[in-house]
């Protein structure tokens, strides 16, 4: 018993979907006639076939439709040129295949069918409404099977030309929609990607129409959904494929890995509507994955290439500002400069395009995409020492240089914490931040330290006569200046002050080293003893109230005054060991000018005390200097 199909039954009053296919699929096959041993028989196929006896008499005659057919013959799929200039007739004219047709063919007489070979003819030139003559061509035989006028074997080959028509209903439904020209937009897109959007879009709503309006006609063992699916997944591939022959543009090429990668996959085939539909069904990807991997090469290639020369770019125009002289702009009162943000920016978005094609995309561009910003970040430094040297007498220099200096807080916030770095690549981004902020630091202090320096001088050249005036002189020197700093970023504020704090600890513990005074009596050592421990909670209050974090420099002064104040060997070996453990770069030079201060100390005695550094104190190295600092004499 064959199967016939009655879904176009009851449908006369039904309106069908806006802009979707309501079209079947050709039904099941039956097992001794194949569709291309169909499609091969079809042009010798007339009405005599598919109608009964009695009207076949009134059909046209044979010449008259061969000569129409081998007129006008099948075109195939559209070139890849024609996703972009094959146009689609405006709504309520004829096409131009629809009046040739009406051209070929002699009028029918009411009621009359047409023959396989017209409804072929038709279908072939993208006449869609087809469908319904060919609908009734198969219930005729419907009912000639049910009357027995025809033999098995003939509706057999009968039926196998109605299979073969329905799928070429099915593949022109599909070529006619996404072969159709995409629409013109306002918004910038290419030629390429409006026919992507064109053919995604036309692919999901056709489809899911199919799932809406046809599915419920046909039996289940039709797989019309999927019939419907694999013929659009083949004329998009097909599209795609002749895309790829072509150079492409490094914009293209993103988009077309977004649609093969991403949005065919997620958007269309998995979207609410039609994901239930297609589990199981094997469609694959739009390319191979040999040319999925070229492509992504390819776009990984063009990011970075692209990443390296905005980044150059940015610095280029931002060098430029600094050159002329151009005031940096106020946030927040602090100065601010757009280079940082701008950026990391750069980065992100490169990575994020990555990612809106693969996941595995953006792993694999981050590492590049790190390493050119570890590349910009040298070149910054590089661009910004050269602004110190050769622009000192501009207005905006130290302004500039305070922006700077701020714009290392959002690329060391980004590496640190946004983005996960193996330690030696951290190391390689946050080595010229460093050494730019350090370099800053050392431009906007340079006056304030020159200008301590006869202070600090005063100490030896008075031998500690008045250290507490002489300290204080230093300190007010000091905070007149603080409000110059004012527009840092606070975090960097502190930083520059535990600069601060730190040279007035080196500068006066220098002071101390320059064996110009010899106290030979107890009393004098303790005297001075005790002006060393005032002037240190002097510098350390000082400096703590104004945000210095440097607590690590808070024994530095005070274990020296007491080194200085006992008398007692064995229980100055005792504080030297322990001063050793806080300054492991505290040498037998810094020790042995301390206790040059004390005259009354034997040389065997002061021999002995020394060699208590000699001795291993479990210290660990430090990461930051203090004594390496000061040179010795």
């Amino acid at each position: 018993m064959l199967k016939m199909l009655t879904f176009f039954q009851g449908l006369p009053g039904q309106q069908p979907v806006s802009g979707a296919p309501d079209f079947p699929r050709s039904p099941q096959k039956l097992p001794s006639t194949s569709e291309a041993e169909s499609e091969a028989s079809m042009s010798e196929a007339s009405s005599e076939d598919l109608v009964p006896p009695l009207e076949a008499e009134v059909a046209p005659d044979r010449d008259e439709e061969e000569a129409g057919k081998k007129k006008k013959k099948s075109k195939g799929l559209a070139t890849m040129f024609s996703v972009f200039t094959k146009g689609r007739k405006k709504k309520g004219q004829p096409s131009s295949a629809e009046t040739e047709g009406e051209s070929e063919c002699s009028p029918r007489p009411p009621g009359q069918l047409p023959t396989v070979e017209e409804l072929k003819v038709d279908l072939e030139r993208g006449r869609l409404e087809a469908a319904g003559p060919l609908l009734a061509l198969e219930l005729e035989l419907q009912e000639a099977a049910a009357a027995g006028r025809a033999s098995g074997e003939e509706l057999v080959r009968r039926q196998s030309k109605v299979e073969a028509l329905y799928a070429l209903l099915r593949d022109q439904a599909a070529a006619e929609r996404l072969g159709g020209r995409p629409a013109a937009d306002a918004e910038g897109r290419t030629e390429a990607e409006r026919a992507f959007l064109h053919m995604g879009r036309t692919m999901k709503e056709d489809l899911e129409a199919v799932v809406e309006r046809l599915k419920p006609l046909f039996p289940a063992d039709f797989h019309v959904v999927a019939a419907y699916a694999e013929s659009y997944h083949a004329h998009f591939a097909a599209q795609l494929a002749a895309l790829t022959q072509f150079e492409l543009c490094p914009r293209d090429t993103y988009m077309l890995l977004v649609w093969v990668q991403n949005l065919y996959p997620n958007d269309i085939l998995n979207s609410p509507k039609l994901a239930p539909e297609l589990q199981g069904v094997r469609l694959g990807t739009l390319l191979p994955p040999t040319q999925i991997r070229l492509l992504e090469a390819t776009f990984l290639s063009n990011e970075v290439a692209s990443v390296r020369e905005l980044t150059a770019r940015a610095l280029e125009l931002e060098s430029n500002r600094w050159t002329q002289d151009v005031a940096p702009q106020r946030l927040d009162a602090r100065c601010h400069s757009e280079l940082a943000i701008d950026i990391i920016q750069i980065i992100s978005q490169g990575h994020a395009k990555a990612e809106s094609i693969t996941l595995d995309l953006g792993t694999q561009i981050k590492p590049l995409l790190l390493v050119e910003l570890a590349t910009f970040l040298r070149s910054y430094q590089r661009a910004f020492d050269e602004f110190l040297e050769r622009c000192r007498q501009l207005r905006n220099y130290r302004a500039n240089v305070i922006a700077n200096i701020n714009n290392c807080l959002s690329f060391r916030t980004s590496v640190e914490q946004r983005w996960q770095t193996p330690p030696d690549l951290r190391s390689s981004l946050l080595s010229p931040l460093n050494e730019l902020k350090s370099r800053g630091f050392d431009t906007l202090l340079q006056s304030l330290f020159g200008g301590l320096k006869p202070l600090f001088k005063r100490f030896t050249q008075t031998r500690w006569a008045a250290p507490q005036q002489t300290l204080e002189e230093i300190i007010s020197a000091v905070a007149e200046r603080m409000p110059e700093f004012s527009e840092l970023q606070d975090c960097f504020r502190e930083e520059l002050l535990e600069v601060v704090h730190l040279h007035l600890v080196k500068e006066y513990i220098a002071r101390l080293c320059k064996r110009r005074l010899v106290l030979k009596t107890a009393e004098q050592q303790q005297q001075l003893a005790g002006h060393v421990q005032a002037n240190a909670q002097l510098i350390q209050q000082f400096c703590t109230q104004n945000g210095s974090p440097a607590t690590w420099l808070h024994h530095a002064l005070p274990t020296l005054a007491e080194i200085i104040r006992l008398q007692d060997p064995s229980a100055i070996k005792i504080e030297v060991a322990t001063y050793a453990t806080w300054y492991p770069d505290f040498s037998k030079g810094h020790l042995s000018a301390i206790l040059a201060i004390k005259g009354n100390l034997s040389s065997s005695d002061a021999k002995s005390i020394r060699s208590i550094l000699d001795i291993n104190t479990g210290a660990h190295e430090p990461s930051k200097a203090l004594f390496s600092l000061i040179k010795v004499g």
